[in-house]
């Protein structure tokens, strides 16, 4: 048996603890990410967290003292609490049995002294995430009883005794009752009535969390293996939480905890009960008595309090756990197990791969509209998760290893089989190794709108139109731009975005006449440190003139110079080809307009002859430069990536500062390594010429001061399609597609308009 004298919190624990703890987020993979806001954190006194894995019994209390400096009190099973050092560890940190006798009102007690709590009001770990019953009501597994069970209620109990005594100090003081507020100070070790009353006028308050680990693997691990070796004997218990948690610890793991909109006692008071308590609170001694009010204080309104108070006991418990199963951060496991369910639930056992992979693409989609639902950020960035449609997405091909492995989903013959297994019961130790699939669906049952996005999809699906899941796709796009913006703001990044100058609006954009759209659409490509502002004035005037027009925005283009460092000429293919897709479901034909490093994109996809592909026009396309100094990139590149090794961060000479033409549009730092990839795309385009054989129009400035003049020749020589014409505009301009200098608009105009018609 546990006594107070055991439950000293020690600040060296926690100085440990947050050393440890920083080690595992630098050198494991655990990354451990705190939402909300840090005032959420301050207001809290106690805080409510479900309960999936042992070291979480330790980790809030560590977050809450990195944000306040506040010591915790954490309430667990006492399947955690034995006579070993893990058990003097959790005591240290202030952990205390959820069986100990006097433990609420010790809770409140610290409370009241500034102290925070934090409990688990399942009672232990839920292995299964379910949460719900059959019924739909909230009930979790119970080890000790092996039934299903209501979560505990101890939170909301020491919150309404909290509550109840911070009403009757602040009676006893309005009565000036001096002699009972000198008692309560001294039992509670407060300095003054001051600080009575600052304690006493503070709102009690509940703060729902929730913790969402992802991804869950299964996978042998180097812990788990360590742990065989030293003892034998393990039970098959203690093997699969070791598996499961080293895992979580030893690999690349996201540990999401969120905090939810607060529950307080006092909101749920009426004056029926504030009767009650001021005549109660009278004859209180200590905060204690609120925990045994028929046979404290006694007396028929002590009865009804208490009676008044265990109703509003099932309902705060009702609302707090309310609140942490709608803070589950939302990933593709979830939605991908929940439609895998609901597909059995309809009888398919069998269903084409495509058929699925859109099925939990939709749902992605409808949930991303949804602002009560918290996505993780790989549902929130198109670049995690846009691969899905065609199964190369790595979050689904993890999800799809795992259930396989398990022996739940077989994949063959572009069609997955959902097994047997899928609906055989699991015992409560072996769910995790055994059947993932149903952990993750009920993760996120409790959540209505995972549910409607998820029915909503399977709905769809069959019957989605290739315009409207174009749509989707190039909602993603957007998506993106915003998602890398927000991600090259950070601090490091704010001396060259400074500097910057670009104001046009760069997001992609794309633009379908509401009616007589032509057959044939246009693909816009901007150059290097450009945006889709540059290609904005041209378009303009072909969506004047009914052509369905999509201008892509390359990767690292149109959000900072540090995102453009990050990206390969590959990146900028990939934007080109996803827009060529997009577009290709609202026009029957292409046509390809491309300038500068744009036109060399262009010239490069259309020797793969994609489906559709009527002809190119390449604007100003480099092969050769007019400055020397580009034969210098090679060496400094290498120099670079060399620096790299050493954590020299961009190496050497990360930019080369450089006044465009156009500084509203363009970047003025044009990263050294963006300048050597823009060199090898230029490589690859003058290898693939002879592979073009759609219509070719160049056209080319005649004094272009960025682009070597001679570089048109040469491609038009390289070009081993005969229907390929080269013009030149009288300019010493580069941008002359942006300016609209001379002819060019004209020219590009009457090709389009040759290529359509010869496409009947």
């Amino acid at each position: 048996m546990f006594t107070e004298a055991d439950f000293l919190i020690s600040s060296k624990a926690y100085d440990w603890t947050s050393w440890v703890l920083t080690l595992l987020e630098k050198v494991l993979k655990v990354n451990i990410k705190l939402h909300g806001e840090k005032g959420r954190i301050e207001e809290g006194d106690i805080f409510v967290f479900n309960h999936f894995a042992r070291f979480e019994t330790f980790i809030p209390q560590y977050l809450i003292h990195q944000a306040t400096g506040a010591f915790s009190r954490s309430v667990a099973s006492p399947e955690f609490f034995g006579d070993d050092a893990f058990t003097r560890y959790l005591l240290s940190l202030g952990a205390l049995p959820n069986d100990y006798k006097g433990l609420l009102p010790f809770l409140a007690a610290e409370i009241l002294r500034g102290r925070k709590v934090v409990i688990f009001p399942e009672g232990g770990m839920v292995k299964d995430r379910r949460v719900l019953d059959r019924a739909g009501r909230y009930s979790v597994y119970s080890r000790s009883s092996d039934e299903r069970r209501k979560h505990h209620t101890g939170a909301a109990v020491v919150a309404l005794a909290i509550d109840a005594f911070k009403i009757t100090v602040r009676d006893a003081d309005s009565r000036g009752e001096e002699e009972r507020l000198s008692a309560w100070i001294e039992q509670l070790g407060l300095p003054g009535v001051e600080e009575l009353r600052r304690v006493v006028a503070r709102p009690t308050t509940i703060v729902p969390c929730n913790i969402t680990f992802y991804p869950i693997r299964i996978n042998e691990n180097p812990l788990q293996r360590v742990a065989e070796l030293l003892n034998r004997n393990l039970s098959p218990r203690a093997i699969e939480e070791l598996l499961i948690e080293g895992n979580i610890l030893l690999r690349d793991t996201d540990m999401d905890l969120r905090m939810g909109d607060p529950v307080r006692p006092a909101d749920r008071r009426t004056w029926w009960d504030l009767l009650l308590l001021h005549s109660v609170g009278r004859r209180v001694q200590s905060w204690g008595d609120f925990f045994s009010l028929p046979s404290g204080p006694g007396g028929w309104d002590g009865r009804w309090l208490d009676k008044r108070d265990h109703a509003h006991g099932l309902a705060i418990r009702d609302a707090y756990m309310v609140g942490v199963y709608a803070y589950v951060t939302v990933n593709l496991s979830h939605l991908a197990s929940q439609i895998i369910l609901r597909m059995l639930d309809r009888g398919l056992e069998r269903v084409d791969a495509a058929d699925l992979h859109r099925t939990i693409y939709l749902a992605v989609k409808r949930l991303q509209g949804e602002s009560s639902v918290n996505l993780h950020r790989s549902l929130q960035n198109p670049d995690a998760y846009a691969s899905l449609l065609d199964g190369r997405c790595p979050a689904w091909r993890h999800f799809l290893e795992t259930a396989s492995a398990e022996g739940l989903v077989e994949a063959n013959d572009g069609h997955y089989h959902f097994l047997p297994k899928l609906r055989e019961e699991q015992a409560f130790d072996k769910i995790r190794l055994e059947n993932l699939v149903s952990v993750y669906a009920n993760e996120v049952a409790p959540i209505a709108a995972v549910t409607r996005a998820v029915g909503s999809a399977l709905d769809l699906a069959g019957s989605l139109r290739k315009d409207e899941l174009a749509q989707l796709r190039f909602d993603d796009q957007l998506r993106a731009y915003r998602w890398d913006l927000d991600a090259f703001r950070k601090p490091r990044h704010e001396a060259i975005n400074r500097d910057e100058k670009f104001t046009e609006n760069a997001a992609p954009f794309l633009s379908v006449p509401a009616n007589g759209a032509r057959k044939l659409g246009v693909l816009l490509i901007h150059g290097f440190t450009a945006s889709p502002a540059e290609v904005r004035p041209f378009a303009d005037r072909l969506v004047s003139l009914g052509y369905p027009c999509l201008a892509v925005r390359l990767k690292g283009h149109g959000t900072s110079p540090w995102d453009l460092l990050e990206r390969i000429w590959q990146d900028w293919f990939a934007s080109v080809r996803e827009g060529y897709e997009i577009l290709s479901a609202f026009a029957e034909r292409i046509c390809v307009v491309g300038f500068s490093a744009g036109a060399s994109l262009g010239l490069l996809l259309s020797a793969d002859h994609p489906h559709g592909l009527a002809g190119i026009a390449a604007v100003c396309a480099p092969l050769l430069w007019r400055d020397n100094a580009m034969k210098l990139v090679p060496v400094v590149h290498g120099a670079n990536r060399f620096l790299n090794q050493f954590g020299v961060a961009g190496g050497a000479l990360p930019f080369h500062h450089d006044e465009p033409e156009h500084p509203n549009i363009n970047y003025i730092h044009k990263p050294i390594e963006a300048l050597y990839e823009l060199q090898q795309l230029v490589g690859e385009m003058r290898g693939a010429l002879p592979q073009v054989r759609c219509p070719v129009l160049l056209v080319q400035a005649t004094e272009d001061p960025v682009v070597d003049p001679e570089s048109a020749d040469l491609i038009y020589q390289g070009l081993s399609t005969s229907r390929k014409n080269l013009f030149r505009i009288p300019s010493a301009r580069h941008g002359i597609l942006y300016e609209g200098v001379g002819e060019t608009h004209e020219k590009i105009l009457e090709f389009v308009r040759q290529v359509e018609a010869a496409e009947g």
